[in-house]
């Protein structure tokens, strides 16, 4: 993980750009990111989708994980750490004695 951070970061320090990474922007660069890999799926099956264009599927992928990747370096943040606790957390909302199987909200279950 450290290694393409590191990647990351060079490239966007090469251009300058951190200066325009701020908090509220990355957030919204994730959203919009998430939102073109959405296009790609809009009034198409799964199948279709993924058969149609896995090139822009897959950086689309990698856009929202970049932004993501910039915010969670930006703040501070141990990307691994901060993914163990959320799955420390899921796993005690979603206990596999109640949730295994189902897709129903933790709040339904």
């Amino acid at each position: 993980m450290e290694d393409i951070l590191k990647k990351i970061n060079a490239f966007r320090e090469e251009r300058d750009w951190r200066q325009f990474h701020n908090p509220k922007d990355l957030s919204i660069s994730i959203s919009l990111e998430a939102a073109e890999l959405l296009e790609n799926f809009q009034w198409k099956t799964s199948e279709e989708a993924l058969s149609g264009d896995m090139e822009n599927v897959k950086e689309e992928i990698a856009d929202v994980l970049i932004y993501s990747l910039m915010l969670a370096s930006d703040l501070d943040l141990d990307v691994r750490e901060i993914i163990e606790e959320k799955l420390r957390k899921n796993s005690v909302k979603y206990p596999v004695s109640r949730s295994k199987g189902s897709n129903k909200k933790y709040t339904d279950l």
